[in-house]
């Protein structure tokens, strides 16, 4: 074991507040994104479990609310290894539960999800259970997320006032929560009785199985030729990879993250940097004793920097287990946090380069390590 590693080991409260300052800074940043993430995720969510292995947007679109000619759907079939194309429906209405002496009427606005509950389905979430997909298949069935009862003012079993027409909740699923607008799944049929799904000219985006999911990617480029700019055909991972870069293009969350960042960088850095240097200095007389031994300085420096390394790795370890607590109490009030890679590795990338440069701020201390001052 190195003598950096182990002088932190054995001093660790020495250097505990510069471990937190990191793990802190970490955090901050970390877990706004998480955040923000989580949102966009959860208006996903249809999409990303949906057994669908490509996604037909209009060629100018890169989300799901713009439409598209119906004929692309036959368009597609062009294809040989195209199984199954349906329209993913998703509208807005308007919900109103009926009262009771133990809750108040609610009215708010839902998003209405339209859904084919037969099993393998292109549009059905492949996490949706049998017996939601039976209750489903009944007309006048509504399915919420089940942090959505208290919010709509309903239980399962309860009737409700959608769009002026009565439905039935008849179940609930998980993970399909929403900060803003209750999802709302109901079957293609029900859909067309609320008025809410119509055979009109246009579509929204298009769901497409393919024969081989594995060839998911050459298909999109060999559809995209077939369609001549009429369409264009997504993978998951594309399309996915797409949605998060729209998310920071927007300028509130880029200014927000930057400033967060920038937050998270003067913090790291000063703290970290006054503790490392507190620290050595209360260790001066042992680094005088190795320099009286004939440690040379360039050795005592690369001493000082492997410890703030260490002091970064410790960093990251906490920042991870404070993660982790603020993922699980962000549960507890039905908010999802989704933490891409790109983002955990230019966290730790960060504190890692906050504690070394904290070192090097920290190398001049070792000035006054004077082997002479041991004689006094």
């Amino acid at each position: 074991m190195s003598l950096a590693l182990s002088t932190l080991l054995y001093e660790w409260r020495r250097y505990m507040a510069a471990v937190i300052a990191l793990a802190v800074a970490g955090l901050l940043v970390l877990a706004l994104v998480g955040m923000f993430m989580g949102i966009g995720k959860s208006f996903t969510a249809t999409i990303d479990r949906s057994p669908a292995d490509l996604m037909v947007l209009p060629p100018d679109s890169d989300g799901f609310g713009s439409t598209q000619p119906r004929r692309n759907i036959p368009t597609l079939f062009q294809h040989p290894e195209v199984v199954e194309v349906m329209p993913y429906t998703l509208s807005w209405a308007f919900w109103q539960n009926f009262p009771t002496p133990e809750q108040p009427m609610r009215r708010e606005g839902v998003q209405v999800i339209v859904v084919d509950p037969m099993e393998g389905a292109v549009t059905l979430p492949n996490d949706f259970p049998e017996h939601i997909i039976v209750a489903l298949q009944e007309p006048y069935s509504v399915i919420l997320d089940a942090t959505s009862l208290n919010k709509l003012g309903v239980k399962v079993g309860d009737k409700a006032n959608l769009n002026g027409r009565t439905v039935n909740v008849r179940g609930t699923v998980d993970n399909y929560p929403s900060l803003f607008q209750s999802m709302i799944f109901t079957s293609r049929q029900t859909a067309k009785l609320l008025g809410i799904y119509s055979e009109g000219p246009r579509v929204g985006s298009l769901l497409v199985k393919l024969r081989d999911p594995a060839r998911a990617a050459t298909v999109a480029e060999e559809l995209n030729a077939i369609g001549k700019g009429q369409y264009k055909a997504w993978t998951r991972d594309q399309l996915s990879q797409q949605n998060q870069a729209e998310m920071f293009k927007n300028s509130f969350i880029s200014i927000m993250l930057g400033f967060m960042l920038l937050v998270g960088v003067f913090i790291g850095v000063v703290i970290t940097w006054q503790t490392l240097q507190g620290a050595i200095l209360a260790n001066i007389k042992e680094f005088a004793s190795l320099r009286a031994l004939g440690v040379s300085m360039g050795s005592l420096r690369l001493i000082i920097m492997e410890l703030s390394f260490w002091v970064g790795v410790a960093g990251l370890g906490l920042t991870a287990v404070l993660v982790i607590g603020v993922t699980a109490l962000a549960r507890l009030f039905n908010l999802s946090m989704y933490y891409p890679m790109w983002a955990i590795i230019t966290i730790a990338i960060m504190l890692l380069v906050i504690s070394v440069v904290s070192g090097l701020l920290s190398l001049g201390v070792l000035k006054k390590s004077q082997p002479a001052d041991l004689l006094r």
